[in-house]
């Protein structure tokens, strides 16, 4: 159980930084379509067809398929949130 908890705290920090490279001028090409998957993934309709798949879905898989995502940015666009979240 502790480990969910903190698999979502990591998803937190993992939309804030999303957010900012979608925002960045030097984000990759690929990253607007990758969010939209990911969303798209989110709001499946299996989710409501199969309730237990879709609580496995929204609590382990779509945290790990974003922090996978948001590993392959680029160093510059990571290292100007880890600056800009630690200057506030």
């Amino acid at each position: 159980m502790i480990r969910l908890f903190r698999l979502w705290r990591l998803t937190g920090r993992d939309l804030r930084l999303l957010w900012y490279a979608l925002r960045h001028p030097g984000r990759p090409v690929w990253l607007w379509p990758a969010a939209f998957v990911l969303v798209a993934y989110a709001l499946d309709p299996l989710n409501l067809a199969i309730p237990v798949l879709g609580l496995v879905d929204d609590f382990v898989l779509l945290p790990l398929a974003l922090h996978w995502v948001l590993k392959l940015l680029p160093l510059d666009i990571r290292a100007g949130y880890v600056r800009r979240s630690l200057a506030r």
